[in-house]
């Protein structure tokens, strides 16, 4: 609990701990920016864990070959351009690292709501517990306040999403609204 209210006043909050989420508050906390993570389900990695197609290992292309190598997770060419990695050992040391380098990642944790003053200023989140809302119940959230939201939540854009429906379509985007993924 110490930790959790802790974060109740943190530079930088993060909605996802997959890799993109773990990868942004790896660099942060490295720098020294107070950096908090909020999982809603409860392991880390998203997606990553199965790999490609299921399988345990993935294929990066170069320009994401130097964050593996940060990460001092292995990787072999594939072919000119492109590497293999193995999904679990990525996941779980991007994890171990990210916590090492200082950034907290609480998992089980739902971002229900955006803090907003001044107009259109997100100061913060409303946090309760995942299983809160699986359970369709009224619990009491919890606030934090933060000075940047980062949304990282995959394909869904959860916190984009509350943000437009609060404030409008600001983002952006060609709509100032979440877009979402366009065929492959």
């Amino acid at each position: 609990m110490k930790d959790l209210f802790d974060a109740t006043e943190t530079d930088v909050a993060i909605a996802g701990a997959g890799p993109a989420g773990m990868t942004a508050a790896y660099y942060l906390a490295k720098e020294g920016v107070k950096t908090a993570i909020f999982e809603q389900k409860l392991s880390v990695g998203g997606g990553m864990w199965g790999g490609g197609m299921m399988f345990s290992r993935f294929i990066i292309q170069d320009a994401g070959k130097e964050i593996l190598v940060d990460f001092g997770v292995p990787s072999q060419e594939y072919e000119e351009g492109y590497w293999v990695a193995d999904a679990v050992e990525a996941v779980s040391t991007i994890a171990s690292r990210t916590i090492k380098a200082g950034a907290c990642i609480f998992n089980l944790i739902s971002i229900e709501d955006v803090m907003i003053r001044e107009g259109d200023r997100i100061i913060g989140l409303v946090l309760n517990w995942s299983a809160v809302g699986l359970a369709n119940l009224h619990v009491d959230p919890l606030t934090i306040r933060t000075k940047v939201v980062v949304d990282a939540t995959g394909h869904d854009c959860e916190v984009c999403k509350i943000v437009c429906k609060k404030i409008g379509p600001k983002l952006k985007t060609e709509t100032g609204e979440v877009i979402g993924e366009k065929p492959m």
